[in-house]
C-alpha cells in the first residue's frame, strides 16, 4: 500500500512538473515572438506565466537554455507537420496533405513560427545544428521524392527545393505576418476564410506544377 501512495505522488509530482514547464514554455513562446531573444527577459516570462522568477530559474537556469528548449518544440512541431509529407503518396494527395498541415501550424502556432522565423533571421545561432542536420536530412529525401516524380512524368519539371521554399514562405506568412493579414481582413480569418485560404495555396501550387486540383494521378 505504501508503495502504490509513493508511487501515485511521484506521477502526480510528475505530472505538475510536465504541466508547469509547458505553461512556461506557452509564456515563453510568446515573449520571445514579441520581444526576440535579445529583448525578452526571464523575468518578463515570469510575469506571463504567472510564477515567482526564482521558480522559473529552478526549471530553467536561463534565459539560452528557455529559448533553446522552446525553439526544439517548434522544431518537433514542425517535424511532426513535416511528416504529413508522404513519401509513398500520390503527387496531390501528399503535396495536399503537407500544406494543410503547414497552413493549421500558422494558425495555431503563430507564436512558434514567429519565433522560429527570428532565430533563422539571426544567422540560427542557436538552431542551426538543427538545419544542418535534421532538417537536412528530411529536405534531401523529399527533395528525392519530387525528382522521381518528375522522372515518372507525374509532375511538371521544377526545381523541387524551390517548390518547398515556397510551400514554407507561404504557409508561414499566414503566422509571421498575422498581424498584416488581419488588418487587411478587418479582423481575424474565419474557419471558412482559412480553408478557403489553404484550397487556394494548394490549387495554385499544384497547377504550378502541372497537376489538377481534385484529380490525383
Amino acid at each position: 500500500m505504501a508503495q502504490t501512495e509513493s508511487a501515485e505522488k511521484s506521477g502526480t509530482r510528475a505530472e505538475m512538473r510536465e504541466e508547469t514547464e509547458r505553461a512556461i514554455l506557452d509564456a515563453a513562446e510568446v515573449v520571445f515572438a514579441e520581444a526576440g531573444f535579445g529583448g525578452a527577459t526571464m523575468q518578463a516570462i515570469a510575469d506571463a506565466c504567472g510564477l515567482p522568477k526564482a521558480n522559473l530559474h529552478y526549471y530553467f537556469a536561463s534565459k539560452e537554455k528557455l529559448y533553446r528548449r522552446v525553439v526544439e518544440r517548434i522544431f518537433m512541431i514542425w517535424l511532426e507537420a513535416a511528416d504529413s509529407f508522404d513519401t509513398e503518396a500520390e503527387p496531390e494527395i501528399a503535396l495536399r496533405r503537407y500544406i494543410a498541415r503547414k497552413m493549421l501550424l500558422s494558425r495555431d502556432y503563430r507564436s512558434g513560427s514567429k519565433v522560429w522565423a527570428n532565430e533563422v533571421m539571426h544567422g540560427a545561432p542557436i538552431i542551426q545544428d538543427y538545419l544542418e542536420t535534421t532538417l537536412q536530412t528530411w529536405t534531401e529525401t523529399r527533395v528525392a521524392v519530387i525528382r522521381r516524380w518528375i522522372a515518372e512524368g507525374r509532375i511538371a519539371a521544377i526545381e523541387p527545393k524551390w517548390l518547398l521554399y515556397m510551400i514554407w514562405a507561404t504557409t508561414q506568412h499566414y503566422a509571421d505576418f498575422a498581424h498584416q493579414v488581419e488588418t487587411l481582413n478587418h479582423g481575424p480569418l474565419s474557419d471558412a476564410q482559412w480553408q478557403d485560404a489553404t484550397e487556394t495555396v494548394c490549387g495554385i501550387v499544384l497547377r504550378g506544377i502541372g497537376l489538377d486540383p481534385g484529380t490525383p494521378r
